[in-house]
């Protein structure tokens, strides 16, 4: 049975809606933001190159852990687990895989590409374009349900990106440095920290099931904690965004010699 404004009993009127203000601007503008992130992320994994700058250990969260026989020197971290990649496979490919899952698989990342990539539906009171709803009952979008999966993986990862800014304290003379690119992995390390641990699944397993708060005080601390975060969780997914493509378009230009590193100490 047909829906919406075509639901039997409903107002037959020509206009999509009645609203007079800017509803489509919202979405829009999400939706540029979404577009442009991925066709960005999907250029870099395939580049191949251009990820690491040896002098002061600087390490592109795109390319994170780098554990093939493929990458420059010094920039297998964690060693070579495997050989060599043909060169239409990114290095990167497990990274990407994990992480565009825990970002595809997300809520807030499921809302904003529904309203805005699919119209479905762009606002309140607009109606969408699918004259059919079947919600996420179908493969592939339960696969969307595999997000509190992604998000273990996500956590394995954080660490590792905490590793590497670790590393990227070095000076260009050995021992110990800080530079422009130090600080921006740095703060692109907090923002994708908040957004990790604001995300509704990270709240789930840390006290979702409990059943009394008193018998668990060190989970009830941790609940706690993240459900303050978990209200801006889509803040923190969209300004995660934003320092990871800053992140790595500026560790891309040291390693491209567009331009030197800004140095504050050594």
């Amino acid at each position: 049975m047909a829906s919406g404004t075509s639901a039997p009993g409903r107002a037959q009127i020509k206009q999509k809606t009645l609203r007079t203000d800017r509803w489509w601007l919202a979405p829009l503008r999400i939706g540029v933001i979404l577009g442009f992130f991925i066709v960005y992320a999907t250029v870099r994994i395939f580049m191949n190159k251009w990820y690491w700058v040896d002098d002061f250990h600087y390490l592109t969260p795109l390319y994170s852990p780098c554990i093939t026989a493929s990458c420059v020197e010094g920039s297998s971290h964690l060693g070579t687990w495997f050989g060599e990649f043909p060169r239409v496979i990114p290095f990167s490919i497990i990274t990407f895989a994990v992480l565009a899952g825990f970002r595809g698989t997300c809520y807030y990342y499921r809302k904003a590409g529904w309203r805005s990539l699919l119209l479905a539906p762009a606002a309140c009171a607009v109606p969408e374009p699918h004259k059919k709803y079947n919600g996420e009952r179908k493969f592939p979008l339960t696969a969307l349900n595999l997000h509190r999966y992604f998000f273990y993986g996500a956590l394995v990862f954080g660490v590792l990106n905490v590793y590497d800014g670790v590393l990227a304290f070095h000076g260009k003379d050995g021992g110990f440095g800080i530079g422009l690119g130090t600080l921006i992995i740095w703060v692109n390390l907090v923002a994708l920290w908040l957004y990790t641990l604001s995300c509704h699944a990270c709240r789930h397993i840390v006290g979702g099931r409990l059943k009394n708060f008193s018998k668990h005080p060190l989970r009830y601390r941790y609940w706690t904690f993240v459900s303050k975060l978990n209200p801006k969780h889509g803040t923190f997914a969209m300004v995660s965004l934003f320092t990871v493509i800053l992140t790595d378009a500026y560790i891309m230009s040291l390693s491209a010699g567009w331009f030197s590193d800004l140095r504050f100490f050594n």
